[in-house]
C-alpha cells in the first residue's frame, strides 16, 4: 500500500508538471523529452526522501523505513531505484521475492545493501 501512495503522490506531481508546460507552452506537449523530465522528477521524488528521511511519503503512512549499516548516498539510492524499477517490470517478481528471501529482502533491497523495517506503533496515550 506504500507504493501506492507515493505513486498517487507522484502522480500529482507529473500532473502538476504537465499542465505548466501545456499552460507555458500553450500546445499538447510530447516526445522523449518530456518523457526524461517526468523520470527525473520519479528518480528526484524517491533519492530526496530516501536520502533525507529514509523513508518516502507512503512509507511514512504505513510505518516502514529504509535501514542500512551504512548512510543512504545518491549511489545506493541509484542502485535500490534500479532495482525497484527491474522489481517492477518483471511483473512486481522483485517484490514478490520478499516472500522467498530468508532476510525478507526485495530486489532493490539486495541490490543497494538496504533493509525495509517496520517501525513499532507509537504508545497509546494514557489518561491521567
Amino acid at each position: 500500500m506504500a507504493m501506492v501512495y507515493d505513486a498517487l503522490v507522484v502522480l500529482g506531481i507529473w500532473v502538476f508538471t504537465i499542465v505548466i508546460l501545456v499552460t507555458v507552452r500553450g500546445d499538447a506537449v510530447v516526445g522523449a523529452w518530456v518523457q526524461s523530465l517526468l523520470f527525473i522528477e520519479l528518480f528526484a521524488f524517491f533519492s530526496y526522501f530516501w536520502i533525507r528521511r529514509g523513508q518516502t511519503i507512503g512509507m511514512l503512512a504505513w510505518r516502514l523505513r529504509i535501514v542500512s549499516a551504512e548512510p543512504m548516498t545518491l549511489r545506493r539510492v541509484l542502485m535500490r531505484f534500479v532495482g525497484a524499477l527491474l522489481g517492477a517490470a518483471c511483473l512486481f517478481l522483485g517484490y514478490l521475492w520478499i516472500l522467498f528471501d530468508v532476510e525478507r529482502r526485495s530486489w532493490s533491497d539486495m541490490l543497494s545493501g538496504t533493509r525495509v523495517v517496520r517501525e513499532p506503533k507509537p504508545p497509546k496515550n494514557q489518561p491521567s
